[in-house]
């Protein structure tokens, strides 16, 4: 076998069109074997011939793509000091752009002797067991495809799962469903297109694996957070079986979704890896330098675990930088993707113990000229101490906005909490974002997420089911500011049904009408349920899948006019904050909030726990920033009324001040009111219990 010395960058597998450059970082490495597998699983071993800044590496003139590989670190065993280095452990490349295969759970993949301490070093060779990268060639012809760069204020996105939205779908191949081919398939387009959400966040598609216990009780690791390679997909996703051909299958699908004018953001895990804590496998990072790549407790033998998975990467040493922004860099240049979401993203921004906004991490992202241009979500939380930090992001980032869902959830199941809180959220939460620059963009609204109920489970249980999980339903988060609307589950009941219906189109007339971003939690909208489980990150079937067969047309209908309504009337989704005062000339306020009698509210009524209604006016005419060509916005002017009360209240509308007569167009309990009589200023308007109506000025 031919070696060269080749070079040290680019790190990973590079083919050049004559032959690959291999290239690993490992500070602690005294050698480093390349192993090369053929069809059958017969190894051959090289050892990369040259060191340069830790960058161990060599040029096989004979190797090209589809040649399969990995590596065996040579160093110090010395788990008391945090070095982890065994031969016997072959080591997936941190750089592989493929990777096939899944990890089959042998002992051999420890790095210690199972049953004799996790200090007693193991020589069972783990290659037989493991996946294996593959050397690829990047061709693909993207046909002047470009990112769309579709401003935040306008974005409505969908958070789905590549599996989960295709696996049962009718229309799919049944090849191809579950598969990033299925989620491009002319009929899940065209059905995003007609929801109207112009981004889909797909959950985790880096390559991950699945947690041994899982797979002891049946079961697999679904949702997909347990990335172990940052520039891999995920091959089961794949509908070809040959594993090369995923990378091709992911940017055909970016290229269609473009096409459609919908973007694709990726949840990216870069807080933790699959392999665990001190008595997890040994798959990569552990082998090929563990105590540069993880955070190490003061007895090194041990993981500090910000993230409740057993370990956390080191975001503070160099390599381990460049390795995410890399990534990064990697699915935005080659892959085309708009944007990322980031697991637990307070785990990344800890320089010591503490959560630091001016972070290493957050300093690359600001000054990187690709990553700082995307579309950039955190999960502004992880388990450590401190480490919930809603609305402490820089100015370059948009957040999950936990506190959104939860005053909305509090809201419609009517528990005390201040009329100025609910305020806050709904236009924005200005006190979050706006003292550090934001605009009300900044809030990724939601009520629901793939973590937790779904929106139908929500208003129809108020205690978790995760039976199935076989973990005696002890996971999973207990306070679900949930309501079952009187019966725990599934009923026949007329009077819960329609309440339940009404609660879930309150939840999405909020959402859809409040400042910031909505995400819509994918299935929602179609009425899907998971039996009450609120935490099925390891149900791969018709728990999570979403049901096709079942959908529930009426409240897809109203759904899609709702987005409709949003896209049309920019008073829902300004780009500024509203200012609470007369704008460019207009007789009255951008925004008032008015009581059930229809008087402006006062300083005592915001602090009133106990109250349940309220109306809010938004003025179309008074939106001062212009639209991109500088031209003026300008929409309808609106009062919504809202009923949290579980009885029926009667609102007076405002004085003629604020419209003379105003045209009732949405009732959550009613549906669409496409021919209701206008009311006259100072007129009365019934509004259910529980439920919102949204009026249009009509003179």
């Amino acid at each position: 076998m031919k070696v060269w010395p080749g070079s040290a960058y680019p790190l990973g597998a590079t083919f050049d069109g004559s032959g690959t450059n291999f290239s690993l970082f490992s500070e602690i490495a005294e050698r480093v074997e390349l192993c090369l597998f053929d069809e059958d699983g017969h190894e051959t071993r090289v050892d990369l011939p040259e060191v340069v800044g830790y960058c161990w590496h060599g040029y096989l003139p004979d190797v090209g793509p589809g040649q399969r590989y990995g590596f065996r670190v040579h160093g110090p065993w010395d788990p008391a000091n945090g070095h982890r280095c065994n031969p016997a452990k072959l080591l997936l490349d941190p750089y592989a752009t493929v990777i096939t295969g899944q990890v089959r759970w042998d002992d051999a993949v420890f790095p210690y002797r199972l049953g004799d301490g996790h200090e007693a070093i193991s020589d069972a060779d783990s290659a037989p067991f493991m996946p294996k990268c593959i050397v690829t060639e990047a061709q693909f012809d993207w046909e002047g495809d470009r990112r769309i760069q579709r401003p935040w204020h306008e974005t409505i996105i969908y958070e789905t799962h590549v599996k989960g939205l295709t696996a049962t779908h009718p229309e799919i191949p049944e090849h191809q469903r579950g598969t990033y081919v299925g989620l491009a398939h002319p009929a899940v387009i065209a059905y995003l297109q007609r929801l109207g959400v112009t981004a889909v966040e797909l959950m985790p598609v880096h390559y991950f694996v699945h947690d041994q216990h899982l797979l002891d009780r049946g079961l697999r690791n679904y949702w997909g957070y347990n990335s172990i390679g940052y520039l891999a997909l995920h091959n089961e996703y794949a509908a070809e079986e040959r594993p090369e051909r995923a990378v091709h299958e992911f940017k055909q699908m970016v290229k269609r979704l473009h096409q459609a004018g919908i973007e694709v953001i990726l949840d990216v895990v870069y807080n933790h890896t699959a392999e665990g804590n001190h008595l997890g496998p040994m798959l990569s990072f552990k082998g090929i330098d563990n105590a540069y790549y993880y955070r190490l407790t003061d007895d090194a033998r041990y993981y500090m675990d910000y993230t409740g998975t057993g370990n956390s990467l080191n975001m503070r040493h160099p390599h381990a930088l460049q390795l995410l922004m890399d990534s990064l860099r990697y699915w935005v240049q080659e892959m085309h993707v708009d944007g990322f979401r980031f697991d637990l993203a307070s785990a990344l921004a800890r320089e010591l113990h503490d959560v630091e906004r001016l972070s290493a991490f957050f300093d690359l992202i600001q000054q990187d000229p690709v990553i700082s241009q995307v579309k950039l979500i955190a999960e502004p939380w992880d388990v450590g101490e401190g480490g919930y930090q809603v609305g402490n992001f820089p100015p370059v980032w948009t957040e999950w906005n936990g506190k959104y869902r939860d005053c909305v959830r509090d809201f419609w199941r009517g528990e005390d909490q201040t009329l100025g809180e609910f305020a806050a959220r709904f236009t924005g939460s200005s006190d979050l974002y706006e003292s550090t620059t934001r605009l009300p963009y900044a809030s990724i609204n939601f009520v629901t997420a793939h973590d937790g109920f779904t929106l139908r489970d929500l208003v129809s249980y108020n205690e978790k089911h995760n039976e199935a999980n076989g973990e005696e339903n002890r996971d999973g988060e207990d306070h679900n500011r949930s309501w079952n609307c009187g019966v725990e589950g599934p009923t026949d009941d007329p009077h819960v049904l329609r309440l339940r219906d009404r609660q879930r189109r309150n939840f999405l007339t909020t959402l859809l009408l409040s400042q910031g971003v909505p995400m819509l939690s994918g299935g929602d909208e179609i009425g899907r349920t998971q039996g009450g489980n609120n935490n099925a990150y390891c149900q791969d079937n018709e728990v999570s899948w979403y049901a096709w067969d079942d959908v529930d047309e009426d409240l897809l209908a109203f759904t899609e006019r709702l987005v409709r309504y949003r896209h049309d009337h920019p008073v829902f989704r300004r780009r500024g904050w509203f200012q609470g005062r007369p704008i460019r000339g207009s007789e009255v306020d951008d925004v008032a909030w008015f009581t059930l009698e229809g008087q402006r509210m006062e300083d005592e009524h915001w602090e009133e726990g106990f109250a349940k209604s309220l109306a809010v006016f938004l003025n179309g005419a008074s939106i001062p920033n212009p639209n991109p060509r500088g031209e003026p916005v300008t929409d309808d002017v609106f009062l919504l009324l809202f009923n949290a009360h579980f009885e029926p209240l009667v609102f007076t509308l405002p004085d003629e001040a604020w419209g003379g007569a105003w045209a009732p167009e949405l009732d959550t309990d009613r549906g669409w009111l496409d021919d209701a009589e206008s009311v006259p200023a100072g007129g009365s308007v019934t509004v259910e219990a529980r439920a919102l109506v949204v009026l249009r000025r009509a003179a």
